[in-house]
């Protein structure tokens, strides 16, 4: 099952389906742009898909597709200007980040997108962004890495949310398009309330052999109300062996990942801790299962320190008023991520992938 498009003025390449910067989504042909009013088009020259190209300012392209994992291909570039190009898919996750061409580059990028919700969504972004042809093929080829957790690794779900960002949501960026990142994690859940919402079963459903899970909560299993709250040192590490165990009844891989610290330092510019029993419970439980673990309380720590209580405000969801459209009155929240922090996040999971030897999804990092 695939798809093709062809953007831009010129006659449509043989098997590609034909998009003009007019083309506005329509649900009775499935694709189109959410925004036309800031799109143009241009031909550049006769070679098929290359020659032409539409220039997508502050809109996406969306494309129904069956839920599922994707190989998508993309061209972009120009025979007569360089390019730069941001791209996000499915839940603001980001793929290409600034990507340039220069004049008369056009060059083609493969990635994997999970899809839930029955379209597949392309956000554009950069200065001067371009796309010549897209092809989006179904596959069950890929390994998919699946994320359980709480808002420091959710999706932020779209561009209303910026700048806020989960580490889940820059993890595909990472990868090449052999690995699909399906990120379920959600905001305020704890490890109890995920199951109690019936969140881990849908994951459960679909996870096959050689996929992964990685499994990350604490920050609201603190939480005293009923629905969330859990014991550091019983019913926490109760609930974290469900998902362990269902993901090697499946043959998949679970890995649980420490809770990244919060931004909170005392007078000597150390981090404090406030998740306290919580981050030792998930460590000796990976130690008495025989569980992957990534100790990103540690190498948050690391990087919080390094950086100090005043560069950390760039991490997280910082930011003056007047400073962010979606934050008119500004915002100080040492808890969760915008873009720039949850990439680096992201980056230290990554070097724990690395660090652990896990060898199939290493082999597929970019």
């Amino acid at each position: 099952m695939s798809w093709r498009f062809d953007f831009g003025p010129a006659g449509a390449a043989e098997g590609y389906t034909k998009v003009s910067a007019a083309d506005s989504y329509d649900a009775a042909k499935g694709y189109g742009f959410t925004d036309v009013s800031q799109v143009t088009e241009h031909n550049r020259g006769e070679e098929p898909l290359a020659g032409d190209f539409v220039i997508p300012f502050n809109t996406a392209f969306v494309a129904d597709v069956e839920d599922g994992n994707y190989i998508v291909s993309i061209l972009t570039g120009d025979e007569a200007a360089p390019s730069c190009t941001t791209l996000k898919t499915n839940g603001e996750r980001l793929i290409l980040n600034n990507y340039r061409t220069v004049t008369g580059q056009v060059s083609r990028e493969l990635f994997g997108v999970n899809v839930r919700g029955g379209q597949l969504k392309l956000r554009f972004g950069g200065v001067a962004p371009r796309i010549n042809a897209l092809e989006i093929t179904k596959t069950s080829e890929q390994i998919t890495v699946y994320l359980a957790g709480d808002s420091t690794v959710t999706d932020v779900g779209d561009e209303k949310g910026f700048p806020f960002s989960g580490w889940g949501q820059m993890l595909q960026y990472f990868f090449k398009h052999d690995v699909a990142v399906a990120n379920h994690a959600v905001g305020g859940r704890s490890s109890k309330s995920f199951i109690g919402e019936n969140r881990l079963q849908p994951i459960l459903d679909e996870i096959k052999e050689g996929d992964y899970m990685f499994i990350q909560f604490g920050h609201n299993d603190q939480k005293w109300d009923e629905a969330r709250h859990t014991d550091p040192l019983t019913t926490y590490p109760e609930h974290l062996r469900r998902y362990i165990e269902g993901a090697r009844a499946k043959q998949a891989i679970p890995v649980l990942v420490t809770s990244v610290h919060r931004r909170y330092f005392d007078a000597a510019g150390k981090l404090t801790d406030t998740h306290g029993a919580y981050l030792e419970a998930v460590r000796k439980l990976a130690e008495e299962e025989e569980v992957p673990l990534i100790d990103l309380a540690e190498k948050s720590r690391r990087l919080f320190e390094e950086a100090g209580p005043e560069a950390t405000k760039s991490i997280f969801l910082w930011g003056a008023p007047g400073e962010w459209m979606n934050h008119p009155g500004g915002t100080v929240d040492n808890t969760h991520f915008q873009e720039r922090g949850s990439l680096r996040i992201a980056e230290l999971v990554v070097q724990g992938i690395r660090e652990l030897g896990l060898q199939k999804l290493i082999m597929f990092l970019r």
